[in-house]
């Protein structure tokens, strides 16, 4: 097995703290981005790396939601510790638990940033049997299962798909598969499961921005949520983007809304002046 290796990153700005959270079988490499632009915009931003990941296929297996949620909730303590405020994003599966740490931590989040948030996989891209997936119990039958990747991989912009791919096989990259173990897929699973009921008590102001053509997480998946949240909630969605928004062709328009979401929380507009590519509704 390869030397463990923390791909997780910071970068220090002002009183409010950013916390991004990447998402299953990904690295923080996919909120670079979304990172550096709030940098600029005075932020102090951290990305952790969750449990289990960018290490290999067996460092994952071994893990569990649990330790995912770990994970992000010492960030999130630290940040705090560092910070007057915290805004709370993440991706996907990062989103979920961005939820978590809401429920968990009401008076750590001050508001959420949710994208692309996956409480089901139901997008277009996803076959019949990882639905059927759900009726998994048992980690010894998850461990027997894996999924591919789509073709795709989340990503509309085929010069993007490809200069990623290339990256990933390239030295020092994250050791992040191409492949889901079922025994992950599971605790994603269970992760949501625990998630859920809990979605009304949180209050904060959420912004979620979600791709109408969104391959593993059909725009439903916002919808619930705009539905079922407690406080404030802002959907944008997105018309030229796959699932990994903070790396795809509408990169600019998630840091500028974020940017502006964040602005508001704490009375500051017009950080970044981005040009937003494409249309965002």
């Amino acid at each position: 097995m390869s030397a463990y290796k923390d791909h997780s990153y910071s970068i220090d700005g002002g009183s409010t703290g950013v916390l991004l959270v990447h998402g299953l079988c990904g690295s923080p490499t996919e909120m670079r981005f979304v990172a550096n632009g709030l940098a600029r915009a005075g932020y102090t931003v951290v990305c952790p790396q969750l449990a289990g990941h960018c290490n290999g296929d067996v460092a994952l297996e071994e893990s569990r939601w649990q330790d995912w949620l770990d994970s992000a909730e010492r960030a999130l303590v630290e940040l705090s510790a560092r910070c007057d405020r915290v805004i709370v994003g993440g991706l996907s599966t990062g989103a979920v638990l961005g939820l978590m740490l809401a429920q968990r931590h009401p008076e750590k989040v001050a508001a959420l940033a949710l994208y692309s948030p996956t409480l089901w996989l139901n997008g277009r891209h996803i076959p019949w049997y990882a639905r059927a997936f759900q009726i998994v119990r048992w980690r010894w039958l998850a461990r027997l299962i894996r999924f591919d990747a789509p073709l795709d991989f989340g990503i509309k912009d085929e010069r993007l798909r490809e200069l990623i791919k290339r990256t990933l096989a390239g030295p020092g990259a994250p050791e992040v598969p191409f492949r889901t173990p079922g025994i992950a897929a599971l605790e994603r699973q269970l992760l949501v499961r625990a998630a859920v009921p809990d979605v009304p008590r949180i209050k904060a102001p959420v912004l979620i921005l979600h791709p109408r053509e969104d391959d593993y997480a059909h725009l439903s998946n916002a919808a619930y949520l705009q539905e079922k949240l407690g406080g404030r909630v802002e959907l944008v969605v997105l018309d030229d983007s796959y699932h990994l928004v903070t790396i795809d062709r509408q990169r600019s328009v998630v840091l500028e809304r974020t940017a502006d979401f964040i602005g508001r929380m704490v009375g500051r507009t017009g950080q970044l002046g981005i040009a937003a590519a494409g249309r965002a509704v």
